[in-house]
């Protein structure tokens, strides 16, 4: 089982994303939180597979928690999964930055909300398909202040990528490029090796910030 806690600060959002998770078979929820501080201090003390976090709460907010549970030199991490209401909401990016592996809207559904509890649990990530491209290139840093990869990638490692960027899962990329799975895997972690970033959201980042994804 997949075990999950879900912050936020509506209590009617969490019961219903409680009530949308426990229909999948494979995912169980362990504690609710009704702000970030109370996330962080449930995630630390019930150690949950995936961390579903609302990016407005009162007090220390998604991104304050999010750094706080996964970001860079947290010894032992949990997956955080951002989940927000606003399609062009600035402090997703933020969110993004201190750490998280995806982020959808709440507005998903339920296959596409387990699919990314799945992936974080993984090890993976899932971005909203519908918002990537304009939320990352919106708030993406220009490509002058991006740093470059420290080899060149390959043909076969920009276009995985620029479908990664796209928000396609490893599956998906598999299957528009003919790869399998474990093929797709290994080019994704030479990229992240090269162009010096932890998790694929930031190598989406990265994509942008360098230009190799448009507006």
């Amino acid at each position: 089982m997949i075990r999950v806690l879900i912050a936020d600060d509506q209590e009617p959002v969490r019961t219903g994303l409680r009530l949308l998770l426990d229909t999948a078979a494979d995912i169980e929820v362990v504690a609710e939180a009704a702000d970030g501080a109370e996330a962080v201090a449930l995630a630390r003390r019930t150690r949950p597979d995936v961390a579903l976090l609302d990016i407005r709460m009162p007090g220390l907010d998604g991104i304050q928690a999010t750094e706080l549970l996964a970001g860079e030199g947290v010894a032992d991490p949990v997956p955080v999964v951002i989940i927000t209401t606003f399609d062009l909401d600035e402090y997703v990016y933020g969110a993004l930055r201190a750490g998280a592996r995806g982020f959808l809207l709440k507005d998903a559904g339920p296959t596409l909300i387990a699919e990314a509890v799945r992936a974080a649990a993984a090890g993976d990530a899932l971005i909203s398909p519908r918002i990537t491209t304009r939320l990352l290139a919106e708030f993406a840093p220009t490509a002058s202040a991006s740093r470059p990869a420290a080899e060149p990638l390959t043909a076969r490692e920009e276009e995985v990528l620029a479908l990664l960027a796209a928000g396609l899962t490893n599956v998906e990329i598999g299957g528009r490029l003919f790869l399998s799975l474990g093929t797709v895997k290994t080019h994704i972690g030479a990229i992240l090796a090269k162009i010096g970033v932890r998790n694929r959201v930031e190598a989406a980042m990265w994509a942008y910030e360098t230009g190799r994804v448009k507006r």
